[in-house]
């Protein structure tokens, strides 16, 4: 499931200009394609729809895997006019050890490095706690790359979101920087092989004679068939510190104050280096050289490293009153961000930049009045009968990875809606063993055109004739087609289609979460005219439909949605019928727009296995872009085989 997560992040990173390729391995090596493709919303969509079909088979052929990308990389660069600042790149994902084929990491790091000839950079990912972390290091440091490590309990998706945008715009290679000789000595590194759009370099050493004025530095790079040179003179000033003592490499002072911001960067980087260099020697006599000198100048400057400890002094018993806490409150728990549906503060005007595809149009906060019907929290369904008055709500214990099929209405309307759960241990003394919320919202739009939107609390991704990645902490409206979305700066997503049909994504974020909350979406139904009357799904079943009050309480008389004095949550039961079905139910009340508004609903407390049709099992997509709807298609006399298989995303 990580594994999964990681890669489509990365994929819904990908540039317009780039050329990709996806590798599933195990014990078996398979690319989705012979050769690479380019960044298409179609190739984008049936990329992540060959990753959710993905399924592991056994064993971890890591040097197969690597020696397949590198053929495929050699193959297009070969056969095509590759453009000057082009960069081969394999994002290499394991969540194991080499277990399978060549399993000797020496042989593995051989092989690679003898089959990218320098001309291949990877950066590698390590999933989960079984994976071999000292190999994709070595593999990264020997190819130019980078590490990233992701943790077991941690999403996947959140700690990698960025990351390709490190590496994605190489701007020059084969850099190196040069003093004169006998001017700088303990310089840390000087030879670098690639330098990225919004990377950047650092090098530090001591300048060995301070009376020069001016000192001179050359810098040579390649730009694919260029080759660059820099020659500057800076002006030399000497850097002092109080009572004109002159700053002169060496430890913190006792006093525990660094003597200079510089003399430490230096140190930092020169830690990282011996560290860097231990990763990739293989002579113990070697490493044990490298971690001492690391382990001294770690010491030194008090940095922590693998070679080092920190202890801790335990703080005095803090006396003040309960108003000068900070952070989370006993009583109410950790402080979630102000949101309400018209939106967090913004400033006037403000937009997203730097966003290709469909001109933006002034931010606003959305004034779009919703109906209760929605799905929100753990999850909680919430269903408005608006002719009846009445008001049914239910809960679905689903499993973290399930997706629900909340609204489906492909064949007519041309709409699906579904969501992707999380799941997240349950709260100390409750009654469920474990919470799931809504990660992900993916709306599909198959009318005029083909169009996606996958929502997560983090940003937008909107994928039609342009795609666009729209982050959800600013506020900013695109339109294009007869599809507008709106973002409330984390608070809500407006989605409206064709002007009849309207949906309203909330925005739940924790500022200091604790272990049973996680980030998720609230999804809710502000304008269902467009939808047509074979809609299905868990919402959209009952959207064309009314309910009945058929045997209700004696205390009640009417709908106790009117009643000003309601009779204790839970109690009594009454029955009540909808589409035929006689359904046991209890009155209850529910917060709903983020607890903004209390209501009044009959609770179906057996997860609604008398209220929706068919079973929950029923109502699970087999991929986020799964249009198929099985009990809607029981339903609809046009609806046929041939058809559907032509529909399907």
């Amino acid at each position: 499931m990580q594994t999964r997560e990681a890669l489509v992040t990365i994929l819904n990173d990908l540039r317009p200009q780039d050329h990709f390729n996806i590798i599933g391995f195990s014990n078996r090596i398979k690319a989705w394609k012979d050769h690479l493709l380019p960044v298409t919303p179609e190739n984008i969509r049936n990329g992540k729809l060959y990753i959710y079909h993905l399924s592991p088979t056994g064993g971890t052929d890591i040097n197969g895997a690597l020696q397949k990308a590198i053929k495929l990389l050699n193959n297009y660069v070969a056969q095509n006019d590759i453009e000057d600042r082009s960069v081969s790149l394999i994002v290499f994902l394991t969540d194991g050890k080499p277990t399978f084929g060549e399993t000797n990491t020496m042989k593995i790091l051989s092989n690679t490095k003898e089959a990218t000839g320098g001309q291949i950079c990877i950066f590698t990912i390590g999933i989960g706690n079984d994976v071999d972390f000292k190999l994709l290091e070595k593999l990264s440091l020997e190819n130019c790359g980078l590490t990233r490590r992701v943790h077991e309990e941690e999403k996947a998706g959140a700690q990698l979101i960025g990351f390709y945008d490190e590496i994605r715009t190489p701007l020059l290679s084969d850099i190196r920087v040069d003093y004169p000789p006998d001017v700088v000595e303990h310089a840390t590194r000087t030879l670098f092989p690639n330098y990225f759009n919004g990377s950047e370099i650092i090098i530090a050493g001591k300048m060995v004679d301070r009376k020069f004025d001016q000192f001179h530095v050359e810098v040579t790079a390649s730009n694919s068939k260029k080759f660059v040179i820099l020659k500057k003179d800076i002006p030399v000033e000497s850097q002092k510190l109080g009572n004109d003592v002159t700053v002169t490499p060496g430890p913190p002072s006792d006093g525990g104050k660094d003597p200079n911001h510089v003399e430490r960067l230096w140190s930092y980087l020169t830690v990282k280096e011996l560290l860097s260099s231990w990763v990739q020697s293989s002579s113990e006599q070697e490493k044990e050289q490298l971690r001492q000198k690391a382990q001294a100048l770690a010491l030194s400057y008090h940095f922590l490293t693998p070679f080092t400890s920190m202890k801790l002094k335990k703080p005095g018993l803090h006396t003040g009153g309960l108003e000068e806490s900070r952070g989370m409150s006993a009583a109410t728990g950790p402080e979630t961000v102000v949101q309400s549906l018209r939106g967090a503060d913004v400033q006037p005007g403000s937009t997203a930049s730097g966003v290709a595809g469909p001109a933006l149009k002034k931010s606003y906060s959305p004034r779009i009045k919703i109906t209760k019907t929605s799905v929100d929290g753990d999850p909680h369904f919430v269903v408005d009968f608006p002719l009846s008055k009445l008001t049914v709500c239910f809960n679905i214990d689903g499993e973290p990875g399930d997706i629900l099929r909340l609204v489906s209405d492909h064949l007519d309307s041309g709409v699906t809606v579904n969501g992707e759960l999380i799941g997240a241990p349950a709260p100390p003394n409750g009654h469920k063993k474990q919470r799931t919320y809504f990660r992900t919202i993916t709306i599909l739009i198959n009318r005029p055109e083909r169009s996606y939107l996958e929502i997560t609390p983090n940003r937008v991704i909107l994928d039609g004739g342009d795609r666009l990645v729209l982050p959800c902490n600013q506020s900013v409206v695109v339109g294009s087609r007869g599809l507008e979305v709106s973002v409330s700066a984390n608070a809500n997503v407006t989605v409206t289609i064709q002007g009849t049909i309207a949906f309203v994504i909330l925005i739940h974020l924790y500022k200091k979460p604790a272990p049973f909350q996680r980030n998720h979406l609230g999804f809710y139904i502000a304008n269902s005219k467009g939808l047509s009357n074979n809609c299905h799904g868990l919402l959209g079943q009952f959207l064309n439909q009314d309910a009945k009050l058929i045997e209700a309480p004696a205390v009640s008389g009417k709908n106790l949605s009117n009643q000003p004095f309601p009779p204790a949550e839970g109690v009594p039961e009454a029955i009540l019928n909808v589409k035929g079905r006689r359904v046991p139910v209890v009155w209850k009340q529910r917060k709903i727009y983020n607890g903004q508004e209390q209501v009044d609903c009959w609770f179906d407390r057996n997860n609604a296995a008398k209220l929706i049709d068919g079973v929950y099992k029923d109502y699970l997509a087999s991929h986020p872009f799964d249009t198929e709807n099985t009990l809607g298609l029981r339903k609809s006399l046009r609806a046929e085989t041939g058809s559907l298989l032509e529909e399907r995303v």
